[in-house]
């Protein structure tokens, strides 16, 4: 059986099923912040504001870009030739340019009372200047999700764009946060507020959940064919 996005049940059973107060905070703000794993996974204690009830994320992207190596320009994979100078690219110049986008976020109060309770009990990792919440590789948060979705007996979970069947991994929860907004509030303003929280440059991206979540096709192609009752029931 095959699914293709987790209901809020299913992850209160992926949650009981982690061992550790750890592996079930990662859980939980995986899904109740809708965060990407490596956003997840960069929270310092100092990002948490108890007083407000939020916390700060910060999303790091790196880019390579090519140039010519003779006037600068900017190129694309497929290019012999500089669009500019015309000069002969053999060996294009990588550039890396990091984009930095940081974005606060609101917590519940059942979160914050699970952080609180994490971090009295020293949960966070000290890594140079900064104390990670979890202090653990990407690989392990996907193995701890997919681990955990096994142990709760969770269906691996289809693509609805290509059709692939994956394992309950962390993009998942993100998934099931998003689906689980539009189904609440699919307005204008719904899905602005979205965007926002999600972190997502193009509306398009943040479009795609509804059409996951909605049954409005299935609703406007039952009314095609949906006979008409009249006056006197026939």
């Amino acid at each position: 059986m095959t699914e293709t996005y987790l209901e809020p049940s299913e992850i209160e059973k992926l949650e009981e099923a982690a061992q550790y107060l750890r592996d079930r905070l990662l859980i939980r703000l995986l899904f109740h912040l809708g965060c990407r794993v490596s956003e997840a996974l960069g929270i310092t204690v100092g990002d948490i504001d108890f007083s407000r009830g939020t916390v700060t994320i910060q999303h790091l992207k790196a880019r390579i870009k090519l140039s010519c190596p003779k006037c600068g320009a900017r190129l694309g994979k497929s290019h012999s030739f500089c669009p500019i100078c015309g000069a002969t690219v053999k060996e294009a110049v990588a550039r890396e340019q990091e984009h930095r986008r940081m974005r606060t976020l609101p917590l519940d109060d059942d979160t914050l009372n699970m952080l609180r309770d994490y971090i009295r009990r020293g949960g966070p990792v000290r890594q140079g200047a900064n104390t990670l919440l979890f202090g653990i590789s990407r690989h392990r948060a996907w193995q701890i999700i997919k681990e955990c979705g096994e142990s709760a007996g969770l269906p691996k979970l289809v693509n609805p764009e290509t059709g692939k069947v994956h394992y309950v991994s962390p993009h998942k929860l993100r998934d099931a946060f998003a689906v689980n907004a539009v189904k609440l509030d699919d307005s204008g303003d719904g899905l602005r507020l979205l965007q926002e929280h999600l972190g997502h440059v193009s509306f398009n991206t943040t479009a795609k959940y509804r059409k996951v979540a909605g049954e409005e096709l299935k609703d406007w192609y039952d009314k095609l064919w949906k006979k008409e009752v009249k006056a006197d029931g026939s």
